[in-house]
């Protein structure tokens, strides 16, 4: 036996009825019918509109970002740490072993 599902939405209506949006597939025959509440559909919000909110909040709170300077100036910090690192590492490898 084919099992046939139909997904629709529709409006409880306060004498507890409900009205579909569109008309049923389905022939006539009995049913199963189970009704769970639509949440609310929020507008999906853009990258333009989270940045731009984040822009707002900061004006608000007087933020002042850092300067091109500050920012080069932690590029090179972080830059020279990498390579102190990296040496470290270095040192602390065992050479490959040798051909004799």
């Amino acid at each position: 036996m084919n099992v046939t599902t139909e997904f629709l939405d529709g409006t409880l209506k306060p004498d507890g009825t409900p009205e579909l949006d569109q008309k049923l597939s389905l022939g006539p025959g009995r049913v199963k019918v189970i009704l769970q509440p639509a949440q609310a559909a929020t507008p999906r919000r853009g990258l333009a509109d989270v940045l731009d909110q984040i822009h707002q909040g900061q004006q608000a709170r007087a933020f002042q970002g850092r300067s091109a300077e500050e920012i080069k100036a932690g590029l090179r910090e972080g830059e020279e740490e990498y390579e102190k690192r990296l040496r470290t590492f270095r040192s602390q490898a065992k050479p490959p072993a040798g051909n004799g």
